[in-house]
């Protein structure tokens, strides 16, 4: 499979990586092991040993470098042997492994995975997980599907009317008016419903009286490859968007492999509400993990068993009106892997497997 290269994706929340531990994980099928040096910087280098090739995510941290578990060689976060416990010492030429750029912000470790230069103004806006900001009540789900299906999931969210139906939907979902709105190549997927009754925990997260009769929006940005900012609202029918309270829900995805993503989502609630705040998180951020894993999760596994090595479009799936962000996400993200693959050397193109 294709990736876009050039772009962040999401590796970790800040505090999977712990000081004096070895993290490791697979990012668009490459092994990965994850560490912070004595300076506390988070570093990526691929995990194999260029010796026997025994992964170094089974060594061990000293200092600021991994020691190999097989045969005790150090590797820095550059990727470079500093030590060599063998014979005279001498490190080979070759000794050395892939390093990654990395960057902590907004409570995530970023990974650039691509060969231009990283550039950290390309991180997209998630100001609201901001931790010196904002507590962020952090959550995290492995899914076996494709990380695109998961975009898709989340752009049309007419599904939660029948998938969630008293959880996160209701009736009134399929009736709302949808819109879609592209800025360079960020993609809004807008939705809103008039007069509807929502599920009981969603009236407690909006402070609307339970039964009250609502108009609710959820907009989502979509920024490639799979980044997305959900922001959910509601007041009761008839008033402004303004009079009301809207929650900001990132839901950031990675591949790991063709069949396989990583899953990180989070409600971020101000530090100024204190430890009430925290506490309100929390809740939310658990109430909202049970519907996505127990109802998202087994739908999107069941589809990609479905789809199993099929080319999506190559299905010639049929179009509904509440389709068209996700369309629209996967054109972008299409031609962004198309234009970089054109500025590739032919023999750093992958093959695709013939299927």
């Amino acid at each position: 499979m294709s990736y876009l290269r050039n772009t962040w994706y999401v590796a970790a929340w800040d505090e999977e990586i712990k000081p004096g531990e070895l993290f490791a994980r697979t990012l668009l099928d490459e092994k990965i092991v994850f560490f912070r040096d004595e300076a506390g910087c988070v570093n990526a280098i691929h995990d194999r040993c260029p010796h026997r090739f025994a992964p170094l995510s089974k060594g061990k941290l000293c200092g600021s470098s991994v020691q190999c578990a097989y045969h005790g060689l150090h590797f820095d976060g550059a990727g470079a042997c500093t030590h060599n416990p063998h014979g005279d010492g001498r490190i080979p030429k070759a000794a050395k492994v892939k390093s990654y750029p990395v960057t902590e912000k907004y409570s995530v470790v970023w990974i650039w995975m691509g060969d231009a230069s990283a550039d950290e103004s390309l991180i997209p806006n998630f100001v609201c997980m901001d931790p010196s900001v904002f507590y962020v009540a952090k959550r995290y789900l492995h899914a076996r599907a494709n990380y695109v299906l998961e975009s898709d999931n989340i752009l049309d969210l007419s599904h939660i009317q029948y998938l969630h139906p008293s959880t996160l939907g209701s009736s009134d979902v399929s009736q709302a008016t949808t819109s879609v709105e592209q800025q360079g190549n960020t993609v809004w997927s807008y939705r809103q419903t008039i007069s509807e009754i929502m599920p009981d925990f969603l009236y407690e997260a909006m402070g609307i009286p339970h039964g009250t009769l609502v108009d609710r929006w959820i907009d989502v940005r979509w920024d490639a490859p799979a980044n997305m900012l959900l922001l959910a609202g509601a007041v009761p029918t008839g008033h402004s968007r303004a009079e009301g309270r809207e929650t900001h829900l990132p839901h950031l995805f990675t591949p790991e492999t063709e069949s396989s993503s990583h899953y990180w989502f989070s409600f971020p609630i101000p530090l100024a509400m204190g430890e009430q705040g925290k506490a309100i998180a929390e809740q939310q951020v658990s109430a909202l993990n049970e519907p996505f894993s127990t109802e998202d999760l087994p739908m999107l596994e069941a589809q990609q068993e479905a789809i199993g090595n099929a080319d999506f479009w190559s299905l010639k799936p049929i179009l509904l009106p509440g389709d068209a962000g996700a369309v629209r996400a996967r054109r972008v993200l299409d031609k962004l892997i198309a234009d970089e693959q054109q500025t590739l050397p032919k023999s750093e193109i992958p093959v695709s497997p013939v299927l």
